[in-house]
């Protein structure tokens, strides 16, 4: 999928975010960090995104500690925004399309940036790691769906207090109706839509999730897939004490966690 960038700056300042455009909507734009001492190899990168139950009352800015924690470690970090539940065209398909998008988006930014399209890593939060590890499948999809076609791939996906089981979400209305809202109707309504959104474990992209044991925003029960062969396949770090926030806390072990699966 061939994506426009716009920004006003060739490449990002070192220590603080250039804003680019990867869409012409509002929402539709990432923040581009980059770290402080120069670097003689080409950056690996860290693309961040967001949770909040896929609604638009949450922002990139939840991610923002997390960016600046990376960016000290010798990483690029791409933290993006999308459309949410809420918002014109937010919700499926349209949040998919921009997440995709916005990953794409990398390919017009390495060179000026020095960005190592070969190291690539996506981390998510919440709803955030549903979309992380859905991106992570891209490759899997059937042409014409939303994501189908990726231009940029990662070699490693996370998942902090990921929704990965969306139609145990659904059934048990996690998060309020979130699931069903973000998918746009029940499970029974829209199958097909659930198994697009759905993170798949067969694309050859290595997964992992770190949870918190007092997580009760996402609870363990939903964040892996629902058939047991499938989550087998996932690498689980529970982190014993942490709850849903400790995950984007880049004092807390949970973020340690995360760190150390880079």
């Amino acid at each position: 999928m061939a994506v426009s960038v716009t920004t006003d700056a060739g490449s990002a300042p070192t220590g603080r975010p250039i804003t680019v455009a990867y869409g012409s909507d509002p929402s539709q734009f990432g923040q581009l960090w980059l770290p402080t001492a120069p670097s003689a190899k080409p950056l690996p990168v860290v693309v961040l995104i967001h949770g909040g139950f896929w609604r638009a009352e949450y922002r990139l800015d939840l991610m923002d500690p997390l960016a600046k924690d990376l960016i000290t470690r010798g990483y690029a970090a791409w933290n993006i925004e999308y459309r949410r539940v809420g918002q014109a065209g937010g919700g499926y398909p349209g949040t998919l399309d921009d997440v995709a998008a916005a990953i794409d988006a990398l390919q017009g930014l390495a060179a000026a940036n020095h960005l190592d399209l070969a190291d690539v890593v996506f981390v998510g939060h919440s709803a955030g790691g549903q979309l992380s590890l859905w991106a992570a499948g891209r490759t899997t999809l059937p042409t014409g769906a939303p994501g189908a076609d990726p231009v940029v791939t990662p070699r490693l996906a996370i998942g902090q207090g990921p929704v990965v089981d969306l139609v145990a979400g659904d059934a048990q209305g996690l998060g309020g109706g979130a699931v069903t809202d973000f998918i746009g109707g029940t499970a029974e309504q829209f199958p097909d839509r659930y198994a697009i959104a759905s993170p798949t474990t067969t694309s050859g992209v290595r997964l992992a999730v770190v949870r918190g044991s007092v997580d009760d925003i996402v609870p363990a029960a939903f964040t892996l897939p629902s058939d047991p062969a499938e989550a087998a396949q996932i690498t689980v770090i529970d982190v014993p004490g942490a709850d849903h926030f400790a995950l984007i806390d880049p004092a807390s072990a949970a973020w340690q966690a995360v760190i150390n699966l880079l």
